[in-house]
């Protein structure tokens, strides 16, 4: 993230109330209690973030006059590591990961509420913040946000796709002259995978959860299993294997961008992640959204946020607080952990900055205005394994009907 030093620092001051002190001292009781606290602060995170954030704590560690140590967890066992560890009373001081972590870490007494002020909220992305609400508190502070779009290999294919029905034609014209042996790389895989294929389930009048007057998803109101998601599976399943041959299991998350990349499509769906492969690999491309199936609904991808998050057992929870609410968000800080890995900032001043020299992150965002903010409740967990076996069984030539209503029975059967 590349953001301006001017005001950052201030507009982060730590909120008395975070310190557990009072007192009348003009300075925030919040200086003195991390140093008074000593000790050590843990931190878990990816080995990306990992790799970035260790010079930085360093420096916060001598300022404060403690220890900090970075402790590098697989993405794919942090989640679940933490719960763990923090039920027998352990773990980390802090935590960093998705956003649609909250509603799984707060019902397992996992986390606590971020203390930020009104005016440090509104510094950040609107949507970001929505993300990381559960129950009306605030339970991390985001420093970046992601969804998915379309890549496209412009020597290949020029103009960007308006509809899906678009985008085949185009990919079955080059399949035709050889150009290409696929004609959308998008994920699949023999599990499935409920987070690519969303955009398309959308666009085909497809729903996860309804929502509540207040506008929170409704886990009681379970879109799985109904109507409109056995019509958006038939579309889904057209485009399958006995279908149009555009989505395949053979199709996963293990080569979707090396297909890509290997120029053996043109079309790829992913975030900004992938943009670094295709960089890489010397490729001509552009981003725009994931068009939709003509006459259908806009797609709409999920929305996510990376987040930092104050674990409940901690055993250092001044100091967590002063980090998460103050430091992490200094100007270096930030471009540190954008440069690991380049996804848009949460924080506007950081995006605005960052437009100038990535303009790809103002595409993956434009891609995104339709998106939905990715479901955080803990009914959400109950979804992603059967709408993934049933997304790769339909593409694999099940009939839509009948495996959507089962899914949609083992799903409603977990979240009871």
């Amino acid at each position: 993230m590349r953001i301006r030093t001017a005001g950052v620092v201030a507009l982060f001051a730590l909120a008395l109330a975070a310190s557990g002190c009072g007192g009348d001292s003009d300075e925030p009781a919040a200086k003195d209690t991390p140093k008074a606290a000593g000790g050590k602060l843990v931190i878990w995170a990816d080995d990306k973030r990992t790799a970035a954030l260790k010079p930085f704590v360093e420096k916060f560690g001598q300022e404060n006059g403690v220890t900090v140590e970075v402790q590098a967890v697989p993405n794919e066992d942090l989640q679940n590591n933490f719960v763990t560890v923090s039920s027998q009373g352990g773990g980390p001081d802090v935590v960093i990961g998705a956003h649609d972590w909250i509603g799984n870490l707060v019902q397992n007494g996992a986390i606590d509420p971020v203390q930020l002020s009104d005016e440090q909220k509104t510094a950040f992305n609107e949507t970001a913040v929505k993300a990381v609400t559960f129950n009306g508190q605030l339970y991390g502070v985001p420093y970046a946000q992601e969804n998915l779009a379309l890549i496209r290999n412009t020597e290949l294919a020029p103009e960007a796709p308006k509809t899906i029905e678009d985008l085949v034609a185009t990919g079955k014209q080059l399949k035709a002259q050889k150009k290409v042996t696929e004609t959308l790389c998008l994920q699949v895989g023999q599990k499935g995978d409920a987070y690519h294929i969303y955009p398309l389930y959308t666009s085909a009048g497809g729903y996860l959860f309804g929502t509540t007057a207040n506008g929170d998803y409704d886990p009681k109101d379970l879109g799985v299993g109904k109507p409109e998601s056995i019509a958006a599976f038939k579309k889904i399943a057209a485009l399958g294997e006995k279908g149009e041959g555009v989505l395949k299991r053979s199709i996963a998350d293990t080569n979707s961008t090396a297909t890509f990349t290997g120029k053996k499509c043109a079309f790829l769906v992913s975030g900004p992640w992938a943009t670094a492969d295709v960089k890489k690999a010397g490729i001509k491309y552009d981003v725009s959204a994931v068009p939709g199936f003509a006459g259908g609904k806009a797609a709409a991808p999920f929305v996510g946020v990376q987040s930092f998050y104050l674990a409940a057992k901690g055993k250092n929870k001044a100091l967590a607080q002063e980090f998460v609410a103050n430091y992490v968000t200094k100007p270096d800080l930030a471009m540190a952990l954008y440069q690991a890995d380049p996804r848009p900032p949460a924080l506007t001043a950081a995006l605005d900055q960052v437009k100038s020299s990535d303009p790809d992150l103002a595409k993956f965002i434009e891609a995104g205005k339709n998106g939905q903010v990715l479901p955080a409740i803990p009914a959400m967990a109950a979804i992603w394994d059967p709408f993934g076996k049933a997304e790769a069984a339909v593409i694999g030539g099940a009939d839509p009907t009948s495996t959507v209503t089962a899914a949609g029975k083992t799903i409603a059967g977990s979240i009871k």
